[in-house]
């Protein structure tokens, strides 16, 4: 979409299969630029306020997700952080990040084509995250380990404090 603008699309009953083959068309449109094969819209009330697609290499940023760019795009459209009320319409079962990013920004409905096993038989083989967030962080791929616990939980008690937060 240009400018942020919404698009009314009303197909009778076949709506949700309107909705679902834009985001296919983005992951089209996407490859056919250098980018990855995964397209998003999200939905509210009937119209497409957002769209994203994958731009990880085109922007040389890894969160550059279709999902994760329709939720930024929806956000800005809607000036808020919370999206209930809204459907997400992806060409892909959402990978652990964009599905984190969904639940984070309440979206009702998730809505996909292809699903982890086909994107993993090109190469989006997600599977091991999966099982990494399964693993406790001693065994972990990735070390992790914690500092400066009691400075950090001094800022969570500042937050817990604070009258005026808005909470999400």
């Amino acid at each position: 979409m240009d400018n942020q603008q919404s698009t009314k699309l009303s197909f009778g009953g076949e709506i949700q299969e309107a909705f679902m083959r834009r985001a296919i068309a983005l992951s089209e449109e996407s490859v056919k630029r250098g980018g990855g094969p995964f397209g998003a819209v999200i939905v509210k009330d009937g119209e497409i306020i957002a769209e994203g697609s994958n731009n990880v290499t085109l922007h040389n940023d890894p969160t550059a997700h279709a999902e994760v760019s329709a939720i930024r795009r929806a956000c800005e459209q809607l000036h808020t952080f919370d999206l209930q009320g809204c459907d997400i319409y992806t060409s892909c079962e959402p990978c652990p990040m964009c599905l984190g990013a969904i639940y984070w920004a309440h979206i009702d409905r998730i809505f996909y084509a292809n699903t982890k096993d086909d994107a993993a038989n090109i190469g989006f083989d997600d599977a091991f995250i999966y099982e990494e967030i399964d693993r406790p962080l001693s065994v972990r791929k990735k070390p992790a380990r914690q500092l400066l616990r009691e400075e950090a939980l001094r800022v969570f008690r500042m937050w817990e404090e604070d009258t005026e937060k808005t909470e999400y």
